[in-house]
């Protein structure tokens, strides 16, 4: 009889140690981040409830918040000055052209070499071809191939008859008037005037226009680029004129293809970006514009019904614009939209967005600083001859 109870209490006492084991075996599974046999419910397959810090119904959650978040609004991409960010290096044998990064760029104190399909930041002896853009704010830290002329779809452009795209992302249509002269920036350093030319077809209530020539005034100097009038349009025929304070200059067509100057403080380049009538004008600390001379064609007279003269091409300039200043207190048709704060008047959603302000940015000549919004005061001497310029 003793024996027997023995025997019973050995059998007892080994159940017990076999299911405690079964049961720590289920904790621990619980505790396996909660998700058991892979079912994301955090049971744990052996506790009942999975808890063991399973985090399962948590991750359901996190989940379902990521689900319910909006997709951001994408926006078009700012421009900005590369060559800031970088020191140039001398070039690798094969060519390729190198820059380091500054610091206070995502890049800091990393070389970027230029790919071997665009190997120089400024091609001479194709100069339409694409050039090496070395960008050290972007998280790749790479440099890219692109066009040097002006992106009409961008920010800071100025195209066709005339639209603009404006600091704040915003296309609008701006038509002055044909002979007339308007600030398209002003601030107290400087100003760009833009004259339009254009014509009004028979039954029509206002005028088609396009920009014809731009002036950049800061201190005592005027930089002007202008499209020439021509009657029939050659792509091999340079139209394009550019004068430094009131003399007319040459681009060189070959070494670096461009045109220096000292103005006071700031120095001035007009370079070639291809063998005619387009240039990407700098004046330091201010502005980079990427210009192209372009003419209106037979079936764009057509398809817009310009009734344009059979002697006349209405060559006009394609703009874009890079700022190189703090644009918050900036004035004129395109300068406003650079304003912080900025919310454009023009109707969204229609084909032709338009934008007033004709009599606040009106100017008296190309070279005239003086308008109801104009922030930028020429020398008095120099002010005093505006009225004596010759209008373009």
């Amino acid at each position: 009889m003793g024996g027997r109870k023995w025997n019973i209490l050995v059998a007892i006492f080994i159940l017990l140690i076999a299911m405690e084991a079964a049961i720590a075996q289920g904790e621990g599974k619980g505790n396996d981040n909660g998700k058991g046999n892979d079912n994301d419910n955090g049971n744990g397959n052996g506790n009942g409830n999975g808890n063991g810090n399973g985090n399962g119904s948590d991750k359901k959650e996190k989940e379902k918040e990521k689900k319910e978040k909006k997709p951001k609004e994408k926006k078009p991409k700012k421009q900005r000055d590369e060559a800031s960010d970088y020191d140039k290096l001398s070039a690798l044998p094969s060519g390729q052209e190198r820059g380091f990064c500054r610091t206070n760029t995502t890049c800091e104190f990393k070389t970027i070499v230029c790919p071997t399909e665009c190997a120089k930041r400024k091609p001479k002896k194709n100069k339409n071809s694409k050039a090496c853009f070395i960008d050290c704010s972007s998280s790749k830290c790479e440099a890219t191939c692109k066009v040097r002329k002006a992106n009409c779809d961008g920010y800071g452009s100025l195209c066709y008859d005339p639209r603009f795209v404006g600091g704040d992302g915003v296309m609008f249509y701006f038509h002055g008037a044909k002979g007339g002269n308007f600030a398209i920036v002003s601030d107290e350093e400087f100003q760009i005037n833009a004259h339009f030319i254009g014509t009004r077809p028979e039954g029509r209530t206002r005028d088609y226009t396009w920009v014809q020539a731009l002036a950049v005034m800061f201190d005592s100097h005027s930089l002007v680029i202008a499209a020439n009038r021509v009657s029939h349009w050659n792509d091999n025929v340079d139209s394009l004129t550019v004068k430094w304070d009131g003399e007319l200059i040459s681009v060189p067509t070959d070494g670096d293809a461009e045109w220096r100057a000292n103005g006071d403080e700031r120095e001035v380049v007009v370079e070639r970006t291809d063998e005619t009538n387009t240039v990407r004008v700098m004046v330091s600390g201010l502005v980079e514009m990427d210009i192209s001379v372009k003419p209106i064609g037979e079936q764009e007279n057509k398809v817009h019904n310009y009734q344009l003269p059979s002697d006349d091409a209405f060559a006009h300039l394609e703009t874009q614009f890079r700022f190189k200043k703090s644009t918050d207190h900036f004035e004129g048709v395109l300068g406003q939209t650079y304003r912080p704060g900025y919310v454009s008047p023009v109707k969204r959603g229609v084909p032709m967005p338009m934008m007033g302000g004709e009599n606040k940015y009106e100017t008296l000549s190309l070279f005239s600083t003086s308008c109801q919004r104009c922030m930028f005061q020429r020398p008095s001497s120099i002010a005093s001859t505006e009225g004596l310029v010759a209008q373009y």
